[in-house]
């Protein structure tokens, strides 16, 4: 099940995967505030949003990609992308929107927001001047430069247990990455898997109700490429145009 390719079955396949982490899960609640661990090893630049949040960047192969996961409010536009906290609500959105794990913008500040798909294809555009959401093929570049699926997500992912439970297998973070386990917010609203996995948008989509996505667990050093309803809310990290 690590080697995925577009046929219909995948899709399915991820709706098993997202079911099957909502069983038994908690939010630990230790270390999950405290400052992102980028390596020390290597020179990043910054990228500034339209609400002035301030982002690390970092070159990897030929691509230059956001070291922090997105937490934009406004589209580049100027106008608010809706914070979307009734569950109910949630689940029956065909428009943008995000929300904070939990509801607690302070997990924001550290994981970044949970978008769901509309939000990324919205023609305002999420991304900053210069910058776009990576689409499944810029993924897979990005794996494929470090070496394919099966040991790229150790080389994205935060080094160490901080944010990451353990034994975050295989985490170097050797690209500057930073790969956080925020979490993913469910199609009927509800969050889970702080700490745990790290769920993250493509631009690209499967059908008119599925989007690519890549999936990064604390207990793999995979990064696995699925399709989802657009309607969850996972992660973005924007490219350089």
């Amino acid at each position: 099940m690590k080697k995925k390719t577009s046929s219909p079955i995948y899709s399915l396949i991820a709706m098993g995967v997202l079911l099957m982490l909502t069983i038994g899960c908690k939010k630990d609640d230790v270390n999950i505030l405290l400052p992102i661990q980028f390596n020390p090893d290597l020179s990043y630049e910054t990228t500034t949003d339209i609400d002035g949040n301030v982002y690390r960047t970092i070159k990897i192969g030929t691509q230059t990609w956001m070291a922090e996961n997105l937490k934009v409010t406004r589209y580049r536009n100027g106008d608010a992308i809706p914070n979307v906290i009734d569950s109910d609500e949630w689940r029956y959105l065909t428009t943008g929107a995000y929300c904070d794990y939990e509801n607690t913008a302070s997990n924001s500040e550290v994981y970044g927001k949970l978008y769901n798909w509309y939000a990324l294809a919205d023609s305002r555009n999420i991304a900053p001047t210069g910058w776009h959401v990576a689409s499944d093929a810029e993924w897979t570049t990005l794996t494929n430069f470090l070496g394919g699926e099966a040991v790229a997500g150790g080389k994205l992912k935060e080094k160490g247990t901080v944010h990451w439970q353990s034994p975050n297998k295989g985490a170097t973070n050797e690209t500057g990455f930073t790969a956080l386990p925020a979490g993913f917010r469910h199609s009927d609203g509800s969050v889970s898997k702080l700490g745990h996995n790290a769920l993250l948008w493509s631009s690209s989509e499967y059908n008119d109700s599925y989007a690519w996505f890549r999936y990064l667990s604390y207990g793999s050093s995979y990064v696995d490429r699925y399709a989802t309803y657009k309607v969850y809310g996972f992660s973005v990290r924007c490219i350089k145009d």
